[in-house]
């Protein structure tokens, strides 16, 4: 497949370093200050470097194999990870975005439309984000209201007319919560296109791509297939907000991170995702690149295997593949 690179995250957003991060980024700081030290001055400062490099390979492995849920909660969030906009423009030709909810609103925290994904027309909807504090207010932090839940399902309704696939990226911390919202609507919002999702006769593919919150999340989460990229999170309620309520402490989000089990290998576990997508060494934030690549292989695969249902099996298929979580299991004994 041919990608199409967008302007990727970077620089600024780099220099964003979680805690746990520190100890190799400054490892690679020393590494680079070698290799400029080498190049310039022709030290021969070859062995050093390449010992360096090896130990922070082991690092980063060590590190990032031990993750703590909270840790990955973090990297969910890193503003350096690519965002639905990002995958449509390195993945797809002819975008064109739709806007509006046909009824007065269009909602900035969603972004819906129409493209070519390996020359083949799907439709496109997904949270989008902004990566600093004035993008961030034009984009509601990705928390969509009730205008942005209708835009999608009535791009959603477009692809099925024309038999066109959907892709759907999630990320967002939940539905914005916000009094305005509710009063236009947003339950019903949210719950409409819960319903309707289970309906449409087309292949549907979600991919969790950061954070996947609530009622939010599942609002273009009803797929065929749901995907989640290795350091995602999919969750009933944020880590904080689910502290709020039990320990009335917010600052008690990583306590409440490990107990809602919302990493992608707990989602794999479960069965609430079809499959995980590994993150290249250090996250999707340090390679957005080989990211983009991983998720555009995984969807054109799953969409592959899709193609072949008529309407009827795909609902069928999606019917079947929500009926089975929750099923509880009786461990036999030998």
């Amino acid at each position: 497949m041919d990608y199409r690179f967008a302007v990727l995250p970077g620089g600024e957003f780099l220099d964003l370093v979680l805690d746990f991060e520190r100890p190799i980024v400054e490892l690679r700081k020393r590494i680079d200050q070698l290799k400029e030290l080498d190049g310039s001055d022709n030290v021969g400062l070859a062995t050093s470097i390449q010992h360096l490099e090896l130990q922070c390979a082991r690092l980063q492995e060590r590190i990032f194999s031990r993750l703590s849920p909270w840790q990955r909660t973090q990297l969910s969030r890193h503003p350096g990870r690519p965002f639905t906009l990002d995958y449509i423009r390195a993945l797809c030709t002819e975008w064109t975005e739709l806007h509006g909810d046909r009824a007065g609103h269009n909602d900035r925290a969603v972004v819906a439309g129409l493209a070519r994904l390996r020359g083949r027309p799907v439709a496109v909807v997904g949270h989008q984000k902004g990566r600093d504090t004035k993008d961030n207010l034009f984009r509601n932090f990705g928390m969509a209201r009730p205008e942005g839940y209708r835009k999608t399902l009535r791009v959603m309704r477009l692809a099925e007319r024309f038999g066109l696939p959907i892709i759907a990226f999630i990320d967002t911390p939940g539905a914005h919560p916000g009094v305005e919202a509710e009063a236009r609507g947003q339950a019903e919002a949210i719950a409409r296109n819960i319903l309707e999702m289970t309906r449409l006769g087309v292949p549907i593919i979600t991919v969790i791509i950061g954070e996947g919150g609530s009622g939010g999340a599942l609002a273009i989460g009803v797929a065929n297939r749901v995907l989640m990229l290795e350091n995602a999170i999919y969750s009933v309620i944020s880590p904080e907000g689910c502290a709020a309520i039990l320990w009335r402490d917010r600052a008690e989000g990583s306590r409440a991170a490990a107990a809602l089990r919302l990493t992608a290998a707990d989602c794999e576990a479960f069965e609430v995702v079809d499959e995980v997508i590994p993150e290249p060494p250090g996250a999707a934030h340090r390679n957005a690149e080989e990211t983009l690549k991983s998720v555009g292989e995984a969807v054109v695969r799953h969409l592959d295997e899709l193609s072949g249902l008529d309407p009827e099996a795909l609902r069928r298929d999606r019917y079947d593949r929500f009926r089975r979580l929750g099923v509880l299991r009786e461990a036999r004994t030998p």
